[in-house]
């Protein structure tokens, strides 16, 4: 099938190559713009252009979708089919109009919960057990399109954010060959979504970032889970501002949220609001390297409460 593609990070590679790897003719790939990035200022290529490149596709960079530049390049291609796995633009109607079997989106939530930017990262924020990924027919509506096929997966205990991204990335990527086959075919489902039963997953920012040791510890433990590989989680230790990338759960304690209550090989335990303590186990603090807990203490011995 001739195939017009639009994704930008390192989750829509998979679906691109997944694209690749089955034959399909991929007219087109449209990516996010360059950006300038570390220290340097360095101009740097999109996960999604890194690779078409690699492959010998075209590559395209609007920096508008709706002045009608894009639109004449997506005339110009004549796609069958659009595929847009996170591109990090909306596509206006006009576009959307244009290939004759339409336009489909590969989306890491189970719709019609958790539509938006930040699907991955909300599930595991508020505490869900299971995820997955949606193929959907694109609308004038953010992802409220008819579904084709969605794919379930568990949320490991452990697992962060940027861990559950790959898993889903590779889920994605099956479930988006089954879509397009079976448009191809012209079986695919057109399953209306229950928008009453929608809910919204926000863009993250760093307001999302500190602590409360009042809160309950699974909810603390969910929090660094859920902002990796960004914004992350972060708290204050002795007067010091400190990321904070792993944690695992503690044991029953009566000392008070916030309460240190073991600093040294084994990493920073710490009293929560719901009587249960958190282990911090990684950190990194302003200016210095992720390291791990213990290590951390060794220059910077903490005192413990019981």
């Amino acid at each position: 099938m001739r195939i017009l593609f639009m994704g930008t990070p390192e989750f829509a590679v998979e679906q691109l190559r997944r694209l690749v790897e089955d034959g399909h003719d991929i007219c087109g790939v449209f990516t996010q713009p360059d950006k300038p990035k570390n220290r340097g200022m360095k101009m740097t290529f999109s996960p999604v252009k890194e690779y078409a490149l690699s492959q010998g596709l075209s590559v395209y960079q609007p920096t508008k979708m709706r002045d009608g530049t894009a639109l004449t390049l997506v005339r110009e291609l004549k796609p069958e089919l659009i595929v847009v796995a996170a591109y990090g633009r909306i596509l206006p109607e006009d576009i959307l109009a244009v290939p004759d079997k339409g336009c489909i989106n590969v989306h890491s939530s189970i719709l019609p919960k958790y539509r938006g930017a930040a699907p991955i990262n909300w599930a595991i924020l508020d505490g869900l057990k299971e995820t997955g990924v949606t193929i959907m027919y694109m609308a004038k509506e953010l992802d409220a399109g008819d579904i084709i096929c969605i794919k379930k997966t568990e949320i490991l205990p452990e697992e962060n954010a940027r861990e559950l991204t790959e898993r889903l990335a590779r889920l994605g990527a099956e479930a988006l060959a089954e879509a397009v086959e079976q448009i191809g075919r012209g079986t695919a489902a057109h399953i209306p979504q229950e928008h009453g039963a929608s809910t919204y997953a926000p863009m993250l920012s760093k307001e999302l970032s500190p602590m409360d040791w009042t809160r309950p510890a699974q909810a603390l433990h969910d929090q660094v889970r859920g902002l990796i590989p960004w914004p992350c989680a972060s708290t204050e230790l002795a007067g010091k501002r400190v990321k904070v990338f792993k944690t695992k759960l503690g044991h029953k304690t009566d000392a008070r949220p916030g309460a240190v209550l073991t600093a040294g090989k084994q990493g920073l335990e710490i009293a929560c609001g719901d009587g249960q303590s958190l282990w911090i186990l990684e950190l990194q603090a302003e200016g210095g390297k992720r390291m791990m807990a213990a290590d951390y203490l060794r220059g910077h011995p903490m005192d413990t409460e019981k």
